[in-house]
């Protein structure tokens, strides 16, 4: 349950972290931004696997790049859900996807 807690936390801090580096990629607070990081959580547990499975042509053929844009389609739907986290189009969405990966790679290694 703690390390649950621990990794909400440190989600929500690298949606806060990624809002100030992404343009149109908007968090209005950190409470929004824990609400965020649970809904992204719950979005890529249940809706990501059904996306990934009917796109896995499109995914073979660009040598998983395409997971990229599934990826940003995640991000989008937690905007929709959550009130406090505003993507202001596939860019943002996309480049914000795309930080977090890679800043959840890096805090993955250090952890």
């Amino acid at each position: 349950m703690l390390e649950f807690l621990l990794h909400l936390l440190l989600s929500a801090a690298l949606l806060m972290a990624v809002s100030h580096i992404v343009d149109g990629f908007e968090v209005r607070s950190f409470g929004s931004a824990l609400v965020a990081a649970l809904v992204l959580g719950l979005v890529n547990a249940f809706l990501r696997p059904i996306v990934v499975f009917l796109s896995l042509p499109i995914t073979i053929v660009t040598f998983g790049l395409f997971l990229l844009v599934v990826n940003a389609l995640m991000l989008m739907v937690a905007g929709a859900i959550v009130p406090g986290l505003r993507l202001r189009g596939f860019g943002p969405a996309f480049w914000g996807a795309l930080l977090l990966s890679i800043l959840n790679l890096v805090i993955g290694v250090i952890f």
